[in-house]
């Protein structure tokens, strides 16, 4: 039997870590050609970014020349320059012949300058499932037609006597918004130049003033959503250029 004592147990376990310490100096002698030179790491490569899609641009022409069904004849440009709500008593009522408490008249202008009227109702985008199916208060049959008021002041039960209209000259008003055709002011004039288009007149309009900037507009607001109308199965009155 071989008797091994807790000294040369320790002496022997750490043997091998003292002939790595011993190898060492030979490692690093005077010679550089002794440097360890660690491998330089390969850079990770990062995925090539995939290409925008480019936009489709589309010409509004169509839309400017189509004909409104129901107005004998009006077109879209006629309908919004100049910018004036017109009355056909020849024809049937309702917008965009005049205009009734009830009609839909923003979602019936967006259509009309949107969609395809040879294949869609102006009233597309209005039956949709979107908007209240009516006014919370029945109109009336006679005049002035609107619901009668509420809230507080004043209340229906009122009568309407907490009114108190003013009686001022129209000279003291200064118009800040035009309102001939709904949504023509406020969607196909740009914020630099809907002071220029509310203090202008229809006159102004005859001329052409803001032709090129409702043209631009309509461009614009057709190349950002024709995808989105087409997606939703609709047809869109612009024509790809």
């Amino acid at each position: 039997m071989i008797h091994t004592t807790r000294k040369t147990l320790r002496t022997l376990a750490m043997a091998p870590a003292l002939a790595a310490i011993a190898l060492l100096p030979a490692c690093f002698d005077d010679d550089d050609d002794d440097m360890v030179v660690a491998p330089t790491p390969t850079p990770t490569m990062s995925p090539t970014p995939s290409p925008t899609p480019t936009q489709a641009s589309f010409d509004v022409t169509p839309c400017l020349q189509q004909e409104i069904p129901g107005t004998g004849g009006f077109t879209v440009a006629d309908a919004v320059v100049p910018d004036t709500l017109t009355l056909n008593l020849a024809a049937a009522a309702g917008f965009p012949n005049g205009r009734q408490p009830a009609d839909p008249v923003v979602d019936a202008t967006l259509a009309v300058i949107f969609l395809d009227l040879s294949v869609h109702s102006p009233f597309t985008l209005a039956n949709l499932p979107l908007n209240p199916p009516s006014n919370d208060v029945s109109f009336r049959d006679d005049f002035p037609f609107l619901a009668p008021p509420q809230g507080s002041p004043p209340l229906a039960s009122s009568g309407g006597s907490n009114f108190s209209f003013r009686d001022d000259p129209p000279g003291t008003y200064v118009r800040v918004d035009r309102m001939g055709m709904p949504a023509v002011a406020t969607v196909l004039i740009g914020s630099d130049q809907k002071i220029a288009y509310n203090d202008a007149r229809p006159q102004d309009d005859v001329t052409g003033q803001f032709v090129p900037e409702l043209t631009e507009q309509l461009t614009g607001l057709t190349n950002a959503l024709a995808d989105d109308l087409t997606a939703a199965g609709l047809t869109p009155c612009a024509t790809a250029s």
